[in-house]
């Protein structure tokens, strides 16, 4: 078996990316999914964060990746990230591409001293990350109806005054309207 090798997106990884993402979110309703388009339409948006957009690679392919970009918590405009898409080959999935390539880019978040994660997806699968209800930290979105699957991660330890995340509403980027 091959090792994963996990690294920042490059420019040549744009194309691999697609194949991806189009593969891994497929549906026969859709000629094309709508998390390629977000993914290249965050890139042309200042939300798009270099550094931030993860690949695991295997064998010389992309398999596997994972995306943050720029959200805000208002009323304050506290600035967060935002997990996703997260994608992995159906080939390669189900043997720890998907948590490789999360703890990436969660690891890369921490270098650059981000504070908050959210994500829509999965409880079981996210929590194995320390993601938890987002309701818990007052956390509202879009997508707050949803219950347990809009979750929230404090990437840097609370102070002594309980967590440093204020309630509010996140507010995603105009690219994310179309998911």
């Amino acid at each position: 078996m091959t090792t994963l090798r996990l690294r920042p997106e490059g420019p040549a990884d744009a194309a691999p990316i697609r194949q991806v993402l189009a593969a891994a979110f497929a549906r026969p309703d859709a000629r094309r999914p709508p998390e390629v388009g977000l993914v290249e339409d965050l890139r042309a948006d200042d939300a798009w964060l270099p550094g931030l957009s993860m690949v695991g690679e295997s064998g010389g392919e992309i398999v596997g990746y994972a995306l943050l970009s720029r959200v805000r918590v208002r009323p304050t405009a506290v600035p967060a990230l935002a997990l996703g898409p997260v994608a992995v080959a159906p080939h390669r999935q189900r043997i720890g591409h998907g948590t490789a390539v999360v703890q990436a880019v969660l690891d890369a978040a921490r270098e650059f001293d981000e504070e908050l994660v959210v994500v829509l997806g999965a409880p079981a699968f996210y929590r194995r990350f320390g993601f938890v209800p987002a309701r818990r930290f007052g956390l509202t979105s879009p997508w707050s109806g949803l219950g347990d699957p809009w979750q929230a991660l404090l990437l840097t330890p609370a102070g002594p005054d309980g967590p440093a995340v204020r309630p509010g509403e996140v507010l995603f980027p105009a690219p994310w309207g179309q998911v």
